[in-house]
């Protein structure tokens, strides 16, 4: 991957983006940014032209195409694999379904960077989407540490809802990028472990009713950034009933052929060891292809000490990598195959490769993108190159 053109597009994005993108961003709020961000994104998906310049420059820098083949997560130099996380493209919010639904009859753009974000950076999370329609927290729910190139937020689960995220999907199948994932959270404030399935599987159901095949389904057991977090659900017995009965609705689900969509889930940072090592054993046990540590850290807010919100970028980094080391032992042990997909802080190449190093098979990234440009996973992947 170390062509001549590539080197020179990231030199250029690395220079202009420090130089010049980054302090006009800095100069406003996180909060003032990111709007301005989904506003752009929204526009960018709309333009027929934007996305071909941004698909030729993704061509280059991270060698996708329009084949591209069907994802392995596998480790070695110039083989790593670094997946956008959920959160950035999951959509508007809602009050309700068919508000939502008449959106998406309308041609409106509810879920903005679904396809300007794949045609840059390539592998995409799309979600969190939950059962309903969430608005989301009111007020300031996202901010920047500096100094630790952190972010956190609260922005609570914003999002369109799971039918309306299917079908305005659906509605633009043809062009959809050739591999991405969904992520599914279990509905907050649902108690009820009867209902919260049935949630969840009504959720998937909605998505494979529409024919969508994402490359993975993933399961967001952990969500620190609403005001009820759902952490029982992060227990091996929790776990396992959800996931067993997912897999249960998943047989089958590849476009009519007899292999199943892979089920990853998404779990949270500071458990304990023995609860990591439980979790590894389940999703063995009832056929969990992938665990991603981890979500972001629950952190009291800026401007408000008894709210909590989920740090991400610097200050994840060590709890997300010792969450890696855990599950990388739990499966040693073991001798299973679950795949370990490390997230959290991973800034550059250094701390891409302690996660590798600890035991990772793939990478997420996120808050990089605030600090490092649109670019910073190709940036990413040729620093662990030049090191290697």
């Amino acid at each position: 991957m170390r062509s001549p053109l590539r080197n020179l597009l990231l030199a250029a994005h690395r220079q202009l983006y420090e130089r010049l993108a980054r302090p006009l961003i800095f100069r406003g709020s996180a909060q003032t940014a990111h709007e301005s961000l989904l506003r752009l994104l929204s526009e960018l998906d709309g333009n027929a032209l934007a996305i071909h310049v941004l698909k030729q420059i993704g061509r280059t820098v991270v060698q996708q195409t329009e084949s591209s083949p069907p994802l392995s997560l596998q480790r070695g130099p110039g083989g790593e694999v670094l997946i956008l996380a959920a959160g950035m493209v999951k959509g508007r919010g809602f009050h309700d379904e068919a508000t939502a639904l008449r959106a998406v009859d309308s041609g409106e753009n509810i879920i903005p960077g679904w396809r300007s974000v794949p045609a840059l950076v390539g592998l995409v999370e799309f979600g969190s989407f939950t059962r309903w329609p969430r608005l989301g927290n009111p007020g300031t729910v996202i901010w920047r540490d500096e100094p630790t190139r952190s972010t956190q937020n609260r922005v609570g689960l914003k999002n369109p809802g799971a039918q309306a995220a299917a079908a305005f999907l659906a509605r633009h199948a043809a062009d959809l990028p050739p591999v991405y994932g969904l992520n599914i959270a279990v509905s907050p404030g649902v108690t009820d472990p009867a209902q919260e399935l049935d949630e969840v599987l009504t959720s998937l159901s909605f998505f494979l009713e529409q024919k969508l095949s994402p490359a993975w389904f993933t399961l967001n057991l952990s969500c620190p950034n609403t005001e009820d977090d759902p952490g029982g659900h992060q227990t091996a017995a929790r776990a396992r009933d959800l996931c067993g009965a997912i897999l249960n609705h998943l047989v089958g689900t590849r476009n009519g052929a007899s292999e199943s969509i892979p089920l990853w889930i998404k779990i949270s940072p500071e458990l304990g060891a023995d609860q990591y090592a439980a979790l590894m054993q389940v999703c063995a046990e009832v056929g969990v292809q992938t665990i991603i540590a981890t979500n972001t850290l629950p952190r009291p807010t800026p401007d408000n000490p008894g709210v909590n919100a989920g740090v991400g970028g610097g200050r994840l980094h060590q709890p997300a990598l010792e969450a890696v080391r855990h599950l990388a032992a739990a499966r040693a042990t073991s001798g299973c195959a679950v795949k370990i997909i490390g997230c959290g802080g991973v800034l550059d190449g250094a701390t891409a490769q302690a996660f590798l190093d600890a035991g990772a098979d793939a990478l997420q990234y996120w808050s990089v993108l605030i600090y490092r440009g649109p670019l910073a996973a190709a940036l990413i992947q040729q620093e662990i190159e030049l090191n290697g």
